[in-house]
C-alpha cells in the first residue's frame, strides 16, 4: 500500500475541503445579496395594484358618463337605421345584441369611453375622454408585466445560479483532486522504488539498483542511492577479497615455514653426501647434487614469494604523478622486451594518493604479464584517464586474451610451476592497489587481448595538482 500517496491525498482533502466550503458559503451569500430581485418584486406589486385601480377608474368614468347622459348634460351621437352600413363596428355589434346599454372603450388605445343606449331602432352614443389615459395600452402593459413576473418566478434565477456555482466548484475540486492523485502517484512511485531498493540493499542484495530517469531532487536521491550501492558493493567485494587474502596469507606463512624447515636439512644432507662420496662416481654425484640444489633454490625462491605475499608491507601514501610512473615503468621494461612495441596515451589527470613503490610494483606486474602474453612482435598500450573522481591507469595487450574460466579466478592466489611465474603476481598487485585505496578490474582490451584497469583515489587536502603530460 502506498502510504505516501494516501497521505498526500488526505492532506489535500484536509487543506481544501474547509476552505472550499467556506468559499462556497461566502460566495452564495454574496450572490444572494448581489442578485437583486427587488425590481421584479416592485413590478409584481405595481402590476397587481394598478390593475384594480385602472378598473375602478374606468368604472367611475362609465358611471359619470351615464349620469351626464341621463341628465342631458352629454351630447349623443345618433345612429339611424337607414345608415347602418356606416355605423362603427362597435355600434353594429351592440345593435346586434340584446343589451339595453353598453360601455365600449374607443378612441386611440382606449383613451375614450363610449356609452351606447338603444332608443327603438336607433343607437345613441355618448362619449367621454379618459383624460389621456390609454386604457388598452395600460392593460396590455400590465399583462406584459405580469407575464415577466410569472416567468421570473418559474425560472428561479437565484437557485439556478447557486446550483451552477456549486456544480462548477465541485467539478473544479474533483479535477484538482484527480490531478493531485496523478501527481502524488508520480511523486510516490519513485520514492516507493527507492524504498524497495533500500530494503533490498539492507537485506544483503548488493546488486539492488533503482531505475533513473528524473532530473529533480528525487532523481538526485536515486542517483546517490545507486552510487552508494555501487560503492558498497565494491567495498564489500574488496573486504571479502582481503579476508580471503588474509586466509591465504596465514596458509602461505605456515606453508613457507614448514617447507623451509624441511628444505634446509635436505640441502645440508645432499651437500654432506657430496663431500663424503668417493672419486669414482663424483661426476654423477656432482650433476645429481646440482640438480637437487637447483630445485631446492627454486623452492626457496617460491617460499620467499609466499613470504612476500604473506607479509604486510608498510604503506606510505603520497601524491604521485601517474603519467610519470607509467612512462618510467614502460621505459624500464622496453630494454628487457625489445621484441614488444609499447605505446602510451596519456591524459591530463590529477595526482593520486598512493604508495609509489606499490604502484611501481603493480604496473611492473601488469606490463610483464602483458609482454609474456603478446610474445614476439606484440603490442602493449598504456592509458591514463580520469573516471568518476578517481584516476584510471589501463594496460592493454594484443595477446590471446582471457578465457571466462580464467577471469573467475584471476586474482585468486594460486601456485604456478612456470619458470617465470609464481601464481601470486596479480594477487599481490591487487592487494597493493587495495592497500592504496584503489582496486584492479578487468576491462575489454582495446588491442584484442586482455585489458586491466588500476583505479586510484585522487590526492586531496592540498595535494591535488595536475600531472605533466610527459
Amino acid at each position: 500500500m502506498n502510504r505516501l500517496r494516501n497521505r498526500l491525498v488526505v492532506v489535500f482533502l484536509a487543506a481544501t475541503l474547509v476552505p472550499l466550503g467556506a468559499t462556497v458559503w461566502v460566495t452564495t451569500s454574496l450572490l444572494e445579496q448581489s442578485i437583486d430581485f427587488s425590481a421584479t418584486k416592485k413590478l409584481d406589486s405595481l402590476s397587481t395594484s394598478v390593475q384594480p385601480l385602472m378598473q375602478e377608474f374606468y368604472q367611475h368614468a362609465c358611471a359619470d358618463l351615464k349620469e351626464q347622459a341621463l341628465k342631458g348634460e352629454a351630447k349623443a351621437a345618433k345612429y339611424l337605421p337607414g345608415a347602418r352600413s356606416t355605423w362603427p363596428q362597435a355600434v353594429q355589434d351592440f345593435a346586434d345584441g340584446e343589451e339595453r346599454e353598453q360601455f365600449v372603450r374607443a378612441g386611440r388605445e382606449g383613451n375614450r369611453v363610449d356609452y351606447l343606449v338603444r332608443h327603438g331602432d336607433e343607437v345613441w352614443s355618448y362619449s367621454s375622454s379618459l383624460g389621456g389615459v390609454a386604457t388598452e395600452q395600460l392593460r396590455r402593459e400590465i399583462a406584459e408585466a405580469r407575464d415577466v413576473v410569472e416567468r421570473a418566478k418559474s425560472h428561479d434565477l437565484r437557485r439556478g445560479l447557486k446550483l451552477a456555482y456549486i456544480l462548477l466548484a465541485a467539478l473544479f475540486w474533483l479535477g484538482s483532486l484527480a490531478l493531485l492523485v496523478y501527481l502524488a502517484h508520480r511523486i510516490s512511485r519513485p520514492i516507493h522504488r527507492l524504498t524497495a531498493g533500500l530494503s533490498q540493499l539492507a537485506g544483503g542484495d548488493l546488486n539492488a539498483r533503482v531505475a533513473e530517469g528524473r532530473d529533480d531532487e528525487i532523481g538526485q536521491a536515486i542517483r546517490a542511492f545507486n552510487d552508494m550501492a555501487g560503492r558498497l558493493q565494491e567495498s564489500t567485494e574488496r573486504l571479502v577479497y582481503l579476508r580471503q587474502l588474509a586466509s591465504w596469507q596465514t596458509l602461505a606463512r605456515k606453508m613457507a615455514h614448514e617447507v623451509k624447515n624441511s628444505l634446509t636439512p635436505i640441502r645440508l644432507t645432499v651437500e654432506e653426501m657430496m663431500a663424503r662420496y668417493d672419486d669414482a662416481d663424483r661426476g654423477f654425484m656432482t650433476q645429481a647434487t646440482q640438480i637437487v640444489v637447483d630445485e631446492i633454490e627454486t623452492l626457496e625462491k617460491r617460499i620467499r614469494a609466499f613470504s612476500q605475499f604473506a607479509a604486510e608491507p608498510p604503506v606510505e601514501k603520497a601524491p604521485v604523478d601517474v603519467n610519470s610512473v607509467l612512462q618510467e615503468r614502460i621505459a624500464f621494461l622496453k630494454t628487457a622486451h625489445p621484441e614488444v612495441a609499447y605505446d602510451c596515451r596519456l591524459n591530463d589527470v590529477p595526482r593520486v594518493l598512493a604508495d609509489q613503490d606499490l604502484l611501481k610494483g603493480i604496473l611492473t606486474n601488469l606490463l610483464e604479464n602483458a609482454a609474456e602474453a603478446v610474445g614476439q612482435g606484440g603490442h602493449i598500450l598504456g592509458v591514463t584517464a580520469a573516471e568518476n573522481g578517481r584516476v584510471a591507469i589501463e594496460v592493454h595487450d594484443s595477446g590471446p586474451g582471457l578465457s571466462e574460466q580464467a577471469r573467475l579466478s584471476l586474482f585468486q592466489p594460486t601456485i604456478s610451476f612456470k619458470k617465470r611465474g609464481m601464481g601470486l603476481g596479480l594477487s599481490i598487485a591487487r592487494k597493493s592497489a587495495l592497500l592504496s585505496g584503489g582496486d584492479i578490474v578487468v576491462v575489454k582490451g582495446e588491442l584484442g587481448g586482455a585489458g586491466f584497469r588500476v583505479l586510484l583515489p585522487v590526492a586531496t587536502n592540498g595535494f591535488q595538482t595536475r600531472s605533466d603530460r610527459g
